[in-house]
């Protein structure tokens, strides 16, 4: 690894427990088929379809809990915890979040963890969380997957920064295709800021 290089060692989760089918789940293809739903610890192929489009805050937390070698829930039991914290609020079939402040105060008490909301998040800043040892969760745009495609609004997606070079970001994306978009991704940071909204989550080691 050179002094230009940063490339943390943390395994990828997707949003879905299929990460091979995500092109089809997100063309259309109801998730309910998804032949591993019951490993999201969801109660119904049904209950897991509804959260699957929804977790990829919980797909970023399952990375960083792996990378610290801690245990590692399914992802609907995480999101149960994480509705209990407020940092989703359901109504019905409207779902609120995922809300950074709840979030990262849960990180905090549940799993000992240095999580910070950052409404302002800069490149530098990102630079920096990640040459001393941590992580960043990045709002940005869904197509960020495909950056040559036009952008659509900043955030409403969530992405793990894992790494830099001086060119690029690169980023764990749970709603990433097997093509080479959804592990150690590189964004250039020069087309970041046409997906990313400047906000986001800092994850570092565990606190105290």
């Amino acid at each position: 690894m050179t002094a230009s290089m940063i490339k943390h060692a943390v395994p990828y989760y997707s949003q879905w427990e299929s990460a091979a089918l995500v092109p089809e789940f997100v063309a259309g293809a109801d998730a309910a088929r998804d032949p591993l739903w019951a490993g999201s610890g969801a109660d119904s192929p049904e209950e897991y379809a509804f959260w699957a489009p929804r977790m990829c805050g919980v797909a970023c937390l399952r990375m960083v809990l792996g990378r610290l070698g801690l245990p590692v829930p399914p992802s609907v039991e995480l999101v149960k915890e994480l509705c209990g914290a407020g940092a989703y609020v359901r109504d019905g079939d409207a779902v609120q979040g995922l809300i950074y402040q709840p979030f990262a105060e849960y990180v905090n008490a549940r799993w000992g963890l240095d999580a910070r909301s950052e409404p302002r998040l800069d490149h530098g800043s990102i630079r920096d969380a990640l040459a001393g040892g941590g992580v960043a969760m990045l709002s940005v745009h869904w197509s960020i997957r495909s950056p040559a495609a036009a952008p659509g609004p900043r955030g409403g997606h969530l992405v793990l920064a894992v790494g830099a070079t001086e060119d690029a970001v690169l980023v764990h994306n749970p709603s990433g295709f097997p093509d080479g978009s959804q592990a150690y991704a590189p964004v250039p940071w020069a087309d970041l800021d046409l997906f990313y909204a400047g906000r986001g989550i800092l994850l570092g080691g565990r606190a105290g």
